[in-house]
């Protein structure tokens, strides 16, 4: 499972957006560092696709989609240089897939810290970029040195000429993801291990107060961070864009967190009496979800209904070994239909016949939202 990571100033309420999506109990309170290790739990991906067809089917079981979300102890700045927390803070951002900046918005007396979102932003990204910077020239010579001993060799000079290219970006004060590299050029950087090769996104974390006045807010840090902003849609279906694209969402996360804590019944209460519908955590789960390109195909029975994960643009064979590696070694075809089209025919046997059901050798590209049975042989 892929990992987002949580990062932020001290006091901007990462700790309690990780127990609100992942349900921990990681400890909160209003002075700095009050994590001081990296925290790693799982955020459920909530999908009404999956509910109906588990519905549909009466399924005895259901099992959700989950992402690895980690909670990374606070920046200070300096970090890139060890400064506080620095070296815990960049060790526990080079272990995650996708970054999740948590910004604060929220006004608190008894909260020290500043409440500027794009000022925080503007701070963990030149703290990142300064680390990029030392691990490229930490780097780079001794690249150079190889292309010159491996003559000839294509893959090293792209590389070589990539990181070049990304040390004048970040030397300009631009993280990557942010920088006019082609996705070609930052997917040679891979092995770099670069920290703003990462794809984003950004939580702004507003009071109770400011729920109806936080698109601006939104609006102010989607142009700082240059991804979309502020999102709409009902959580279950995935947001548009490409997989990295990045979103902003505002949060009231202390709210949230405590919506958490209740039961089903009182926190839908507590929530709809504030106008927030489910609450915005399951829509900050499925962008997540999104960045990290990751899409959803479903199987469905009487014994379980289940939400699986595969990388955007994977084909049938591919996905088989999701579930299993005998089914992608042993891959025959799969039988293939929509979700939305199973609903409509009422039952996998009412699709079949009906002739609803498609057959798709190993090459098929899996759409999200496919529902999936495959046919193996080992």
């Amino acid at each position: 499972m892929e990992r987002i990571g949580l990062l932020g100033l001290p006091n901007a309420g990462k700790s309690s957006l990780f127990n609100a999506l992942t349900g921990g109990d990681v400890p909160v309170a209003a002075h700095p560092y009050t994590t001081t290790e990296t925290t790693v739990g799982v955020a459920r991906v909530p999908d009404p696709r999956l509910d109906a067809l588990a519905e549909m089917s009466a399924s005895r079981k259901v099992v959700h989609a989950g992402v690895d979300v980690v909670d990374i102890a606070g920046l200070a700045s300096g970090a890139a240089g060890g400064e506080g927390l620095g070296n815990r803070f960049l060790a526990g951002i080079r272990e995650v897939d996708a970054l999740c900046y948590v910004l604060r918005a929220f006004e608190d007396a008894e909260v020290p810290g500043d409440v500027d979102p794009v000022g925080a932003l503007e701070a963990l990204e030149m703290e990142l970029v300064l680390a990029d910077i030392a691990t490229i020239e930490g780097q780079i010579d001794r690249r150079r040195k190889a292309m010159k001993a491996a003559k000839g060799d294509k893959q090293m000079a792209e590389l070589v000429e990539a990181m070049e290219a990304a040390y004048e970006e970040l030397g300009a004060g631009t993280p990557l993801y942010r920088s006019g590299l082609a996705p070609a050029v930052r997917g040679r950087l891979a092995e770099a291990f670069l920290l703003t090769s990462k794809p984003v996104l950004a939580v702004v974390n507003i009071g109770e107060d400011q729920l109806g006045t936080a698109d601006g807010l939104v609006a102010d840090v989607a142009r700082s961070l240059g991804v979309a902003g502020p999102i709409a849609g009902e959580p279950g279906h995935q947001p548009g864009g490409e997989p990295g694209a990045g979103a902003v969402l505002a949060v009231a996360v202390q709210l949230e967190a405590e919506a958490s804590r209740l039961a089903e019944s009182d926190r839908s209460e507590l929530l709809e009496g504030l106008g927030l519908g489910e609450g915005v955590l399951p829509r900050l789960a499925q962008v997540a979800y999104q960045v990290l390109g990751r899409r959803t195909f479903f199987t469905t029975g009487d014994k379980e209904s289940r939400a699986w994960t595969f990388r955007a643009g994977s084909t049938a064979r591919t996905c088989a070994g999701v579930i299993h590696s005998d089914l992608e070694r042993g891959f025959i075809r799969a039988e293939v239909i929509h979700w939305d089209e199973l609903l409509k025919l009422g039952s996998w046997n009412e699709a079949k016949a009906a002739g609803k059901l498609r057959l798709e050798g190993k090459e098929y590209v899996v759409e999200d939202g496919d529902v999936l049975e495959i046919r193996f042989n080992v």
